[in-house]
């Protein structure tokens, strides 16, 4: 049975904790919560149409230039864990992901944080506008990041 999960945030998929996701007192090892929001933020960037796995077709590389977690309740195992994800900010050059972990059972908001992306040319390796196409599908996800 799942929660009702009191999130904004434009996207989200189930993650269901496996054992080797634990750390030796049994709750999610402290790194796998920005593994588990990073794997979902890139399901949703390419759901927006930005597909990375290729780097010699991408139309850009992105640097993640900064990461924070804050981590409100344990974790244990045997969860299935609601990661919601989405952006916060959207710059020229770069922008703001944001994530929300929760407790499929109950709705509580284990942890919560974001990162910051900057968006490269894959040749010279310098920053580069956010691609047009993409920064039109997010702003048409997320109303409030067109300014």
């Amino acid at each position: 049975m799942s929660a009702i999960i009191d999130s904004q945030l434009p996207f989200s998929e189930i993650v269901k904790l496996r054992y080797r996701d634990l750390d030796a007192q049994g709750h999610l090892y402290f790194a796998n919560y920005l593994v588990f929001a990073d794997e979902v933020l890139g399901t949703y960037m390419e759901q927006l149409g930005l597909n990375l796995m290729d780097p010699l077709t991408a139309p850009c590389l992105i640097f993640t230039v900064n990461i924070h977690c804050d981590y409100l309740n344990e974790i244990a195992g045997n969860s299935d864990i609601a990661v919601c994800t989405g952006y916060g900010r959207l710059g020229k050059s770069s922008a703001d992901a944001v994530f929300e972990l929760y407790d499929n059972a109950n709705g509580l908001l284990l942890a919560k944080g974001g990162l910051t992306q900057v968006f490269v040319d894959p040749k010279t390796r310098q920053s580069m506008p956010i691609p047009e196409f993409y920064r039109k599908n997010i702003i048409e996800q997320q109303k409030g990041l067109e300014n």
